[in-house]
Parts: C-alpha cells; sequence; structure tokens
C-alpha cells in the first residue's frame, strides 16, 4: 500500500492528536464529574454531562485520526527501511 498523506503530515497529525486525545479527555472528565470550576459560575453550562458527551465526541474523532495517520506514517517507515524511492 502507498500512504496517501506525506510523511511530514502524518506526523504532525500523531503528534496533535494525542495531545488532544489527553487534554480533551481530562476536560471531559471534569465535566462529566461536574467540577465546581468548569460549571460553578453563571455563565457556564448548567448539564455537564451534555457538555462532556460532545467532548467525548471530538476524543473519538482524534482517535481515529490518529489510527489513520498513525498507519500512514507505519507506511513510510516501512517503504523507507526498503530503500524504496518516491518519485513524488
Amino acid at each position: 500500500m502507498k500512504p496517501v498523506v506525506s510523511a511530514l503530515n502524518a506526523w504532525s497529525c500523531v503528534v496533535i492528536s494525542f495531545f488532544a486525545i489527553i487534554i480533551l479527555s481530562i476536560l471531559g472528565s471534569l465535566f462529566k464529574s461536574n467540577h465546581h470550576s468548569f460549571t460553578g459560575s453563571e455563565g457556564s453550562p448548567e448539564d455537564g454531562a451534555a457538555v462532556a458527551g460532545s467532548i467525548f465526541t471530538a476524543v473519538i474523532v482524534y482517535a481515529a485520526f490518529f489510527v489513520f495517520c498513525g498507519f500512514q506514517a507505519y507506511l513510510h517507515t516501512r517503504a523507507n527501511r526498503r530503500g524504496a524511492i518516491s518519485l513524488n
């Protein structure tokens, strides 16, 4: 199989997705537990569980990006080990 995206884009996507998954998971868990610093003021959302559901949906999307881009990075690494020449 040939990679669809460049190696730089694949590795950038892997790193960004990894950190997004970590940060959004922490934020989602804080909203789910109705932490006072996120749901305690007048401008804060009243239903922390609904906000957490939206954030966890974003985590799932970033996990899909992580898997796809990780596979693309693996294809680039495998092609470089075999000594394949890319004419892109």
